[in-house]
């Protein structure tokens, strides 16, 4: 019999699309902290909700679909599209898009309402080109209590509900008014409804756990603060906010989630999702104090930055459990870095990742190929920087107008070319198109990441590291995957 609850949050996504034949082993299989945090939301409001989670449940759209109006009975079912990184809610729009497409076959009474990063940032486009009744333009949890509620009372005209993009007759409504951010977070989103989700699915970023590569299960990721202060040209974090902005999580709220984890759910791994959690001083020594009060064996990781990482930062997040610091490094040209609003040196970089290393953290540098004002010279310098940082992991990507992000409205602005579908906005797809720039094409800048990856995980030096600090099965997983070839279409 099915399941009568008010909101069906559904996680869209297909990792093989997204990953190709990486996607077995390598990525992780993380929560949807979205669903999970609007999940709570609703249930203090004193609404049923439940969760299906397609990437963990390894789940096609059609079977998605399927699931959603066989096994439930809903009011209103809600697509959550969001991304593994803060940028790559894009992406996962092609399965959303035909999860809905389904659901709307099998019943086209349901009502469906899209939220997340790309939605925010393309409301109406999203009306236009997916099978959904509503579009959320900012956070999300206030305005599906408020169209839920509208629902209930029988409703059909949505135009004053805040945030909401809908539809009156065969003509998309914009919203009249944006709704405010919530500010109490601690009260009203006091974590995600872990209940709700398949726990036994999840499992960490194969890095994440070269101390134990052999558990990387269970696994969570949690919130400690939304948002982000500052305001990267090449980056979509702040498109359901409205704007630049940064709200917390109390570290009371944020380690009593972690206890949850660690007591019912017997978790180690865990990631802080925040686009910036290395920033507020009082915030981060805060949730230090109270783990190192509580001396769990966890396994944390999180995003900082070249400039915010203090001195005195670093013995209390080792001690508390945070054993990988995430550095959005980008360039190795001070030229292109200042274009990413990253104002400081290639001297200071390194000086900040020999202190971090040396306090027993260890880092995953992050780099993007073909930022604008990017060419082949400066994608060198970029390359020996890495090298020459030689950090326990490193991410490399290729510029990409994510939209959302001021790079998306100049690329639209002067025409550049962007990819043939949403998905392809993935940067592992077989279909991945980077942005071109005035100085490289979108094949060059693909190229010469994809030989980036492969130099940087055949480099001597970094192996002899893996070796000496994980051991030889560790480095035997690196080896695997750097044999696996990306096929890439644009460089056929």
């Amino acid at each position: 019999m099915a399941e009568g609850v008010d909101v069906l949050f559904i996680n869209p996504g297909d990792r093989k699309q997204i990953y190709q034949a990486l996607s077995d082993e390598f990525p992780a299989i993380e929560p949807p902290v979205f669903a999970g945090l609007f999940a709570t939301y609703l249930r203090l409001k004193g609404f049923s909700v439940a969760i299906l989670d397609s990437p963990a449940l390894e789940i096609s759209a059609d079977e998605a679909a399927l699931r959603a109006t066989k096994d439930y009975k809903v009011k209103l079912i809600v697509i959550v599209c969001y991304g593994l990184q803060p940028s790559a809610s894009t992406q996962n729009m092609t399965a959303a898009g035909e999860t809905a497409k389904l659901i709307k076959c099998i019943d086209p009474d349901i009502n469906i309402l899209m939220t997340g990063t790309h939605p925010s940032a393309l409301p109406e486009q999203t009306m236009r080109e997916e099978a959904v009744d509503f579009v959320c333009d900012s956070e999300g949890p206030k305005t599906i209590l408020n169209t839920l509620i509208a629902i209930n009372f029988g409703k059909t005209d949505f135009r004053n509900i805040p945030s909401l993009w809908s539809r009156h007759g065969d003509t998309v409504v914009a919203p009249k008014s944006k709704e405010p951010l919530i500010v109490d977070l601690d009260n009203e989103m006091p974590g995600i409804a872990w209940d709700l989700l398949p726990m036994d699915k999840y499992r960490a970023h194969n890095w994440h756990s070269f101390d134990d590569i052999e558990n990387r299960s269970p696994y969570a990721a949690i919130h400690t603060s939304l948002g982000c202060p500052y305001k990267c040209h090449f980056c979509c974090i702040n498109a359901p906010f409205g704007k630049s902005s940064y709200r917390m999580w109390s570290p009371e709220i944020v380690v009593s989630e972690i206890d949850l984890l660690v007591e019912k759910y017997d978790v180690k791994n865990i990631k802080f999702v925040d686009e910036m959690f290395v920033l507020n001083k009082k915030h981060v020594l805060g949730i230090c104090d109270l783990l190192i009060e509580r001396d769990y064996d966890v396994n944390i990781w999180a995003y900082a930055r070249v400039d915010s990482v203090q001195e005195e930062f670093l013995d209390k997040l080792k001690a508390a459990g945070v054993n990988w610091l995430c550095l959005g490094i980008e360039s190795g040209s001070e030229h292109v870095r200042d274009g990413a609003d990253k104002i400081y040196g290639n001297n200071e970089i390194k000086d900040v990742v020999r202190r971090i290393q040396e306090a027993g953290i260890y880092i995953i540098g992050n780099y993007i190929f073909g930022l604008p004002d990017d060419n082949f010279e400066r994608m060198q310098q970029t390359l020996e920087l890495a090298l020459d940082l030689n950090c326990e992991f490193a991410n490399f990507y290729s510029a990409m107008a994510y939209p959302g992000s001021p790079l998306y409205q100049d690329a639209i602005r002067i025409k550049t070319p962007l990819p043939d579908s949403w998905k392809d906005f993935s940067q592992h797809g077989y279909n991945s198109k980077p942005l071109a720039n005035q100085h490289c094409s979108a094949a060059q800048i693909l190229e010469f990441r994809d030989r980036a990856f492969e130099q940087y995980f055949s480099h001597g030096p970094y192996l002899d590291m893996i070796r000496n600090k994980f051991g030889n099965t560790v480095l035997k997983h690196i080896k695997n995957m750097a044999a696996i070839p990306l096929k890439r279409k644009l460089l056929e």
